[in-house]
């Protein structure tokens, strides 16, 4: 259940003390899809059009290489950032025009981003990462990483040019997909489905598999290692009631393939891991749970919150309407 009568909710519940109806999630995930399959790529290659316009470009050719990923540049990097980094207005607009809830309500059951939780979760991450260190170094590898290779890359100006792009975006393109995935779907399907066995399963599967399939053709191991990481992010949402665990386990992966590329490999490759070996899942499993296990046990020493202060009666999240 989400909560007993006068109880507060649970992340994956909070729709429902927003505007009642079940056909407001259903429209809203088409809505999110919409967007980011037509307005968001549309509307944020206005800028960059006109930016390449007024440095007397070819602005079609120029606008093409943003979509190329096989062989891709820092603007075509930072393009897709931006991109991905939308998710976060679209859903707050969603969540406020369709269900009448504040966007902080996306953030945690608080309802606000809390920072020192971010901090304490970025901190746990890296511990989690020297456990996948030591693991990773007892999994033997059936082939050869076509991502990273044994010699360190030489520094140019496009190494620096994507050095800047992942330092500055990275975190708001990991912020946006938390927020998009693990933030309005989580509470779209909670409040669609409710509760299985006791437990909101359908906000953490449903969200997880849909993460997996959205970074498109991939091996049966890339599939599985992103279903997997959906999950304990889900969970990871679902019982610290908030998105700050989730995105700083994202920003410091995104951050550490994005590095290792530039350092060792190539970007393209980790745009588009087509292949990949059974023997990695027990390194990023490690990473995952390590991280997970972590983040519980802290959040339960420093009682940290998970349900609302608000009652359940539907409408009592709603946003008040401004006076005029």
């Amino acid at each position: 259940m989400a909560a007993g009568q006068g109880e507060g909710l649970s992340y994956p519940f909070i729709q429902r003390g927003g505007r009642p109806g079940a056909w407001r999630p259903v429209v809203g995930v088409l809505v999110l899809i919409a967007c980011f399959v037509v307005v968001v790529p549309v509307l944020v290659q206005i800028p960059f059009a006109i930016g390449f316009a007024v440095a007397g470009r070819d602005v079609g050719a120029e606008l093409g290489r943003l979509l190329e990923l096989d062989d891709p540049t820092p603007l075509a990097l930072a393009y897709l950032n931006v991109s991905l980094a939308c998710a976060i207005p679209v859903t707050w607009a969603i969540s406020r025009v369709l269900h009448g809830l504040r966007p902080g309500w996306l953030a945690s059951v608080r309802p606000r981003i809390r920072w020192r939780w971010v901090l304490v979760c970025f901190g746990l991450s890296f511990v989690a990462l020297f456990a996948t260190l030591v693991v990773s170094a007892l999994v033997p590898s059936t082939a050869e990483s076509p991502e990273v290779s044994g010699h360190l890359n030489d520094f140019t100006t496009t190494t620096r040019d994507f050095l800047l792009v992942v330092v500055l975006l990275t975190p708001l393109q990991a912020a946006g997909e938390e927020y998009a995935f693990r933030g309005y779907l989580t509470q779209a399907f909670g409040n669609l489905f409710g509760s299985w066995f006791g437990r909101p399963v359908a906000a953490v599967l449903l969200p997880a598999l849909l993460f997996a399939l959205a970074h498109g053709a991939q091996s049966p191991p890339v599939f599985f290692d992103r279903f997997a990481f959906g999950i304990v992010a889900g969970l990871l949402v679902v019982l610290t009631g908030g998105l700050e665990a989730g995105i700083a386990m994202h920003v410091l992966n995104n951050w550490l393939a994005f590095g290792l590329a530039l350092a060792f490999g190539d970007m393209a490759s980790t745009l588009n891991p087509v292949g990949g070996s059974w023997w990695t899942i027990p390194v990023t499993l490690t990473q995952s749970l390590v991280y997970l296990g972590l983040v519980l046990w802290v959040a339960r020493r420093i009682g940290l919150r998970t349900t609302t202060e608000t009652p359940t009666e539907p409408g009592v999240l709603v946003a008040p309407r401004p006076r005029v």
